[in-house]
This record gives structure tokens, C-alpha cells and sequence, in this order.
């Protein structure tokens, strides 16, 4: 079990392009130590296992896996986000989501998955294809997919791009299969610039005869224990000009 764990850890140190060396400094074990944990020669502890994966800023469901394979118990608890330890959180991302309004905002998990939204983001999908909107509802699919947002979204090339690197840079942190499938689904990431006068990439959506425009920003819970918590993120739209803003509260 221990030499599973060290391959684990091995895989997650190649996957950092740190060298033995580098993580045995960082975390102060000495680099034969390091060598004997990975090929199994030694066991390592649970709090070893721990510290190395910390240095190695492994996600906590990973770190949990690491733990099991060296014949330890997961040190993470998992819960639904509608069980009673999760009530606080499940209250604050609800406040978050009501007091947005009328801007639109969601929640995700790591691989894109729809938690919950609020009233304005069902407004936006009003009319995509029902096959998008049947659970899970994955978000990266239902902005990208040709029976999505894709028809509506004016600047695709420019936004599909975002939403690409932003996944390339996810799946480079978590090695979630889920978004490898993503991005094998929908490309790589272009490199397409943003306007002239755009201080970041905006989503212009066509609704009806307008065009609203609209900034996101991402909010995650701070150093959560948590796996659930850990791999959430509210997703919230603001309005990126005088028109989107007017057309949004009338």
C-alpha cells in the first residue's frame, strides 16, 4: 500500500515540475528520505503524507486518495451540500445567489457541473436545447455547445478561448478526468485577443433583440477542510455597460 502512495506522490511531484531535490527542500525531508518513500522502500506516515501533498498543493479529494493508498483513513471529510454540517455554507452561497439579482450567478464543482443558480441565469438559458438542461447540467457545455449559448454568444471565439485556458489551467492544478473530457470535447484553448477597449473578457449575449454584456468574477471558499467546499465556485455576471445595466433592472 505504502508504494502506491509513493507512486502517488511521485506522479503529483512530476505533475509540480519539482525535482526530488525541490520538494525535499521545501518540506524539509531530506532527499534520500523522499527517493525511499516514492519507490516504496519506506512507509510513509499519514502526516508525511500529508505535509508533502500540502507542498504539493494536491486538491483534498486527491489528498484523501493519497492517504488511502497508503493504508490510511481520509482526512477530508465529504458531504452533500444538503447535509446538516453544511448548513452555513449552504445559507451564505444561498444569500450570495439571492442578493446578486438581478445579475446572473452560479454554482459549479470542479468539473463544471451546475450546483444551483439563481432566477437571472435560468432567464439567460430560457430557449437552449433541453437535452443542455437535463442533470447534470455541466456550464462549460451549455455556453459552448452549438444548441447552447454558442448561437446567442457574439464574441464565442473570444469567450470560448477564456473559458478554455481557464479549463486548461484547472485541469493542470486537479488532473480532473472530467475536464480533460472537456477540453478534448470542445479543443484547445485559441488565443484570441480581447477588444480594445476591454479591461477583461466580457460575455456578449445575444437575448431577443439586445446584446448585454457582462464581467464575471469567481468566489471560493477560503481554506476550506472540506472537500465539497473546496471544489465549489460561485460564479457571479455583472453588467460590463450602461445598456446591459438598464436593460437587466427594467
Amino acid at each position: 500500500m505504502s508504494e502506491n502512495a509513493g507512486h502517488l506522490l511521485r506522479v503529483w511531484r512530476q505533475r509540480r515540475h519539482l525535482s526530488q531535490l525541490d520538494l525535499a527542500n521545501v518540506a524539509d525531508v531530506s532527499a534520500r528520505h523522499l527517493s525511499f518513500l516514492e519507490t516504496g522502500k519506506s512507509r510513509p506516515s499519514s502526516a508525511m503524507i500529508l505535509r508533502l501533498c500540502e507542498h504539493l498543493e494536491v486538491p483534498l479529494r486527491e489528498q484523501n486518495t493519497v492517504l488511502l493508498a497508503g493504508g490510511y483513513a481520509p482526512a477530508h471529510p465529504e458531504h452533500a451540500l444538503s447535509d446538516p454540517p453544511m448548513a452555513q455554507a449552504n445559507r451564505a452561497i444561498e444569500q450570495i445567489l439571492a442578493a446578486h439579482e438581478p445579475w446572473p450567478a452560479l454554482v459549479v464543482d470542479r468539473g463544471w457541473d451546475l450546483v444551483t443558480a439563481n432566477d437571472a441565469i435560468y432567464r439567460l438559458v430560457d430557449g437552449v436545447a433541453a437535452h443542455l438542461l437535463e442533470p447534470p447540467v455541466n456550464v462549460i457545455r451549455l455556453a459552448l455547445h452549438p444548441d447552447g449559448l454558442a448561437a446567442r454568444t457574439q464574441n464565442l471565439h473570444q469567450w470560448r478561448g477564456h473559458l478554455l485556458a481557464r479549463i486548461a489551467r484547472e485541469y493542470e492544478a486537479s488532473a480532473d478526468a472530467r475536464l480533460a473530457a472537456l477540453l478534448e470535447e470542445f479543443g484547445p484553448p485559441g488565443r484570441e485577443p480581447a477588444g480594445p477597449l476591454d479591461l477583461v473578457v466580457p460575455l456578449r449575449l445575444r437575448v431577443g433583440d439586445d446584446v448585454l454584456s457582462f464581467i464575471s468574477t469567481t468566489t471560493v471558499f477560503g481554506t476550506p477542510h472540506e472537500v465539497t467546499l473546496s471544489e465549489l465556485a460561485i460564479e457571479t455576471f455583472y453588467p460590463a455597460d450602461e445598456q446591459t445595466r438598464t436593460l437587466a433592472t427594467r
